[in-house]
């Protein structure tokens, strides 16, 4: 694998041990099995420079977070890829506009943090920062239960497949698209389903008793309640969709912080949970290390409405530059 990430270009330097590769490392990212995260985490703090920040790209959040309280640690999660895997289908434009989900703790070191954010913001992606937990429930929701889903699909076709048959003859455009990550590569997602069974299982419950409730509106001829259903539907949809598009002029924060672990990530995650999604960000501490100040900035003129009157709820001084 070393061998042909040279081939291909997607590393100028391949090293033999986490030790040998992160020693003189700025921004350390581990790439690897959600199963192995935190050991290959804690071999990479153990050996990082104490200015080194270090994050994941692992699809669960929970157990990788809750195995370090290392303040050069940030969990991370990149919104992009595909079904195809491999270096050789590497793409420079692959984080061109995702969601890269941050999960910073009390612990997170601040100028660490906004380091890792500026990374992630260079290479085309969006960093939005969530709560490890919080994670964990919306991926179970909009990633690890379709995945499940589409399992369930592929199954129930074959098993629709006429006496004799091998394969369908054919298949519409709707199956393809809800099937596309069909049998994912199981050395990654079995890991994934395990890690989130908790929050997964009651996403699966939740996804039986909209079924049964579709299934009892057609065993009873309801036409009223099948419309009803299918254009809340839609109308979820739209929500969901217009909900992720950030737009309008970007304004500046600047935001008077103490200098105590955690305010970054507080101001952050506080933000995240809203929706409110920080441009871009810096810190600027006084000379004698007391206090700060944390430059953000926002898109939107409702959003940063939003953002100020959710910093001033932390009693965190905050000004529009």
């Amino acid at each position: 694998m070393l061998a042909a990430a040279r081939e291909h270009g997607a590393v100028d330097i391949a090293c033999e041990s986490v030790s040998e590769a992160v020693s003189e490392a700025d921004t350390v990212v581990v790439a690897a099995p959600v199963a192995f995260l935190p050991e290959v985490v804690a071999a990479a703090l153990a050996s990082a420079a104490a200015d080194c920040v270090v994050t994941d790209v692992g699809s669960t959040k929970r157990t990788v977070v809750a195995s370090t309280q290392d303040e050069r640690f940030v969990g991370g999660h990149p919104l992009a890829g595909a079904e195809t895997a491999g270096v050789q289908y590497a793409r420079a434009d692959l984080f061109d506009g995702a969601t890269w989900y941050l999960t910073p703790t009390a612990a997170t070191s601040g100028l660490l943090y906004e380091r890792l954010h500026r990374t992630i913001a260079g290479l085309g992606a969006q960093p939005a920062a969530i709560d490890a937990g919080d994670h964990d429930r919306v991926l179970a929701a909009v990633s690890h239960l379709p995945h499940v889903l589409a399992n369930v699909l592929v199954a129930q076709a074959g098993e629709s497949l006429p006496a004799g048959a091998e394969r369908l003859t054919a298949t519409g455009p709707s199956f393809r698209d809800a099937t596309r990550v069909a049998g994912a590569n199981s050395g990654i997602w079995s890991d994934i389903y395990l890690s989130n069974a908790d929050a997964l299982t009651e996403r699966i419950d939740a996804a039986i008793e909209r079924l049964a409730a579709v299934r009892d509106l057609l065993r009873a001829g309801d036409r009223a309640g099948v419309t009803a259903w299918n254009d809340e539907a839609a109308a979820e949809r739209r929500s969901l969709l217009e909900a992720g598009v950030a737009g309008g002029p970007v304004h500046e924060l600047r935001v008077s912080v103490p200098n105590r672990p955690g305010v970054v990530a507080e101001v952050a995650l506080e933000l995240g949970r809203a929706g409110v999604n920080i441009v871009d960000m810096a810190l600027y501490p006084a000379a004698d290390m007391t206090e700060g100040v944390v430059a953000l900035w926002v898109a939107g003129d409702r959003e940063v409405d939003r953002a100020v009157a959710l910093i001033g709820a932390l009693d965190l001084p905050v000004v529009r530059a």
